[in-house]
């Protein structure tokens, strides 16, 4: 089993190796993104996130590299997303949320920056927010009714449902017009500054999210109760956000 690298940069100029050897000219970049690109990585609990984009006849080959990608995984390189150039103008309003926080911290490994010149519209981003807000706050409220007062369960939704609001708060930041930061934690606190939602409640739940915080079963309960309704009164915000 390879090792598992102390920073991103380690595995580079493998990854460029086995998969040029691979693609050769189809391989058109690799890219870096999300926690390692943020100067966030903690070796053996970050995964490292890339972004592969080949040619049209590159991906057509696309099995030649599941190899490759088994022999990743063993180093906490997750499985990459792959695509094509054309893929990505085509899909940039149906996913403008996903290639925002892509595009919000990445770093070009191998190729060409087929980033850079990405634009997404603002209207695109908006819906998705709405959308995925409302989809996570049924869900929290279905994960806390079959969380049942377990307290391993209610910290698992906590931990597991923060990183995902993390993702859309970036994007709204910049829908407002505010910088948006790049470390989570200065993310998650310029949202509630921004939105106006309770400062105590979400340190409380960025702490149980790092395991500083581990409150008793009845507080943690509470905690959760009260983020759901802050999520639900963010998502009424963010139906009547005007552009």
């Amino acid at each position: 089993m390879g090792k598992i690298p102390n920073s991103p940069e380690e595995i580079f100029d493998e990854l460029k190796q086995d998969y040029t050897a691979l693609f050769g000219d189809d391989l058109v970049a690799i890219i870096l993104y999300g926690s390692g690109a943020r100067g966030e990585y903690v070796p053996k609990k970050s995964d490292i996130n890339l972004l592969i984009v080949l040619s049209e006849n590159g991906i057509e080959r696309l099995g030649d590299a599941t190899d490759a990608a088994a022999k990743w995984r063993k180093r906490n390189v997750r499985t990459p997303l792959v695509m094509t150039k054309g893929y990505i103008k085509s899909s940039l309003d149906a996913f403008p949320l996903e290639f925002f926080n892509i595009k919000s911290a990445y770093q070009v490994v191998y190729g060409e920056d087929v980033l850079k010149d990405v634009v997404i519209r603002k209207e695109d981003l908006r819906l998705q927010c709405e959308r995925e807000l409302k989809a996570k706050l049924l869900l929290l409220r279905e994960s806390f009714l079959e969380a049942n007062n377990k307290k391993h369960l209610l910290r698992e939704l906590v931990a597991q449902s923060l990183s995902a609001f993390i993702s859309i708060f970036k994007a709204l930041l910049y829908l407002k017009g505010d910088e948006v930061p790049e470390k989570n934690v200065a993310v998650l606190s310029a949202t509630v500054q921004s939105f106006g939602l309770d400062v105590n409640l979400f340190q409380n739940l960025w702490r149980i999210k790092r395991g500083e915080k581990k409150p008793g079963k009845d507080e943690l309960e509470e905690i959760v109760q009260k983020y759901i309704s802050e999520i639900r009164g963010l998502s009424t915000q963010v139906d009547q956000m005007d552009l």
